[in-house]
């Protein structure tokens, strides 16, 4: 655009056809720019976001792999432990998403990048694992009728 206008229309008023024109500036006084300050929460519920995303996206991705190829998710484990991993790790994932979600309607971007880029890294694995778990499920669905329920049952591990 600069290119296709006029010489007149792309100078800066004060250098118009050739003639300096000199003009006061006032000044505005103090001006002070801070950063809005991090609270302790916050930075807490950051970093609980970056451990426990990096915790859950593999184990998302191991329950998905698992759940395709053998029709049925993680096996219990020791007294449910693996199982009870695989449960809080979809929440995790639905946790961040939606966290990312509401940061983005109410500020326009999504979550800060976090420490070393950590968290920008687990929102962008959490929308990953999302989309897999709808690809993984759908597939499941179609293949099966069904996908196998949070507990146990007699054609998984019951």
């Amino acid at each position: 655009m600069l290119l296709l206008s006029p010489i007149s229309a792309s100078l800066p008023p004060s250098f118009h056809r050739g003639n300096l024109i000199r003009r006061s500036i006032k000044p505005l006084g103090k001006v002070v720019a801070k950063a809005k300050e991090n609270t302790d929460t916050g930075g807490v519920v950051e970093t609980a976001a970056i451990v426990g995303g990096l915790v859950s996206t593999p184990v998302i991705g191991w329950s998905l792999y698992t759940l395709k190829t053998t029709g049925c998710g993680l096996p219990p484990g020791p007294a449910g432990s693996i199982g009870a991993l695989e449960g809080v790790s979809y929440l995790v994932v639905v946790g961040i998403v939606g966290w990312s979600l509401y940061t983005k309607t109410k500020t326009g971007s999504g979550l800060p990048n976090g420490p070393f880029g950590l968290l920008g890294a687990v929102e962008g694995l959490s929308y990953l694992s999302v989309l897999a778990i709808l690809v993984v499920f759908g597939l499941q669905f179609l293949d099966n009728g069904s996908v196998p329920g949070p507990l146990p049952s007699d054609q998984c591990f019951g």
